[in-house]
């Protein structure tokens, strides 16, 4: 095991650094995505007949995004309980070094019963703001794909319909050299002090009692690639960055869209604010979009955004 943490950020309350492009537009931009994501079309799922009509506008409404955000948007469809579903795929092609491709990932879908403001309209809310970002940033050496995968919450999580593994087997059929994967789930709840019990040992390690931090997590063979995007938030200064390269076998490490990358031998990292860990409403109905941090989401995003840019010249 690798724990790997940076010094602290700037306080999260204090404005933006000067010269911060957008960060207040950023922040409404989220919390519209999650509100429409997660109060106007709700819960949304393949488990029953409403929810699965939901599922849809979900999808839809996620595609018409990335199109108004002056994108061509790709859609890999494939069948799930006799349903046609979708993940949708945005690429910015590279320039020097465009074979060599970086995924970044986020799953519009969620478990039964709950709105999914944080699990993971949060994470979905991120990946349209990297894409409306896209235009504004200065050309990549690398390939980089942006994709909204369906079908990862139970029961497909870790079965062979788990849509990023759909996309990852399809990857690996065609011989995609995928270099990185960014895996965005549950990026939108901090505290100042930690309200779930202490994690078990190893995640204690990064589980104090401060829920303030983003974790990335990695497997063992991507602590490289922790390392790179926790260095990324240090530069970028705006939010507090842990990191850890754990066996990919363990609970709570391999509960998001990685694991389908790590499957077909890809290196990948979850970035996440442990949900699972800290936050009381996770999987619950409760999960509603006025329980986030919309300021420290856009923080989230702009880090991602640098730790992208970071890869995509390396």
């Amino acid at each position: 095991m690798q724990v790997i943490e940076r010094r602290e950020p700037r306080d999260h309350r204090e404005p933006p650094p000067r010269g911060t492009i957008g960060i207040d537009e950023v922040k409404a931009r989220l919390q519209r995505d999650v509100t429409v994501l997660a109060r106007d079309i709700g819960e949304r799922h393949l488990l029953d007949a409403d929810h699965r009509r939901a599922l849809g506008e979900a999808r839809e409404f996620v595609a018409a995004e990335l199109a108004d955000a002056g994108h061509k948007v790709n859609r890999q469809s494939y069948i799930v309980r006799n349903a046609g579903v979708q993940n949708l795929e945005v690429e910015l092609p590279g320039t020097d070094r465009r074979g060599e491709i970086i995924v970044v990932g986020a799953h519009y879908d969620t478990a039964e019963t709950t709105p999914g403001a944080n699990d993971n309209a949060s994470g979905v809310a991120a990946l349209l703001a990297l894409a409306r970002g896209a235009a504004r940033r200065p050309a990549r050496s690398r390939t980089v794909r942006l994709v909204a995968f369906c079908t990862e919450e139970p029961p497909f999580t870790r079965t062979p319909a788990m849509g990023s593994w759909v996309y990852a087997r399809a990857c690996r059929r065609r011989g995609d050299n995928i270099v990185a994967m960014l895996s965005l789930e549950t990026i939108g709840y901090y505290a100042d002090s930690h309200l779930a019990p202490h994690a078990p040992f190893p995640l204690n390690y990064v589980s104090p009692w401060r829920s303030d931090f983003l974790a990335v997590f990695g497997n063992l063979r991507s602590r490289d690639l922790v390392a790179q995007v926790v260095g990324a938030f240090d530069e970028a200064g705006e939010v507090r960055c842990k990191g850890v390269a754990l066996p990919g076998v363990l609970p709570g490490v391999r509960s998001s869209d990685q694991w389908s990358f790590w499957k077909e031998g890809y290196l990948a990292a979850m970035l996440t604010d442990t949900a699972w860990l800290r936050y009381r409403h996770y999987h619950r109905p409760s999960d509603t979009p006025e329980k986030l941090d919309y300021l420290r989401m856009a923080q989230v995003t702009a880090g991602v955004t640098h730790a992208l840019d970071l890869l995509a010249l390396a």
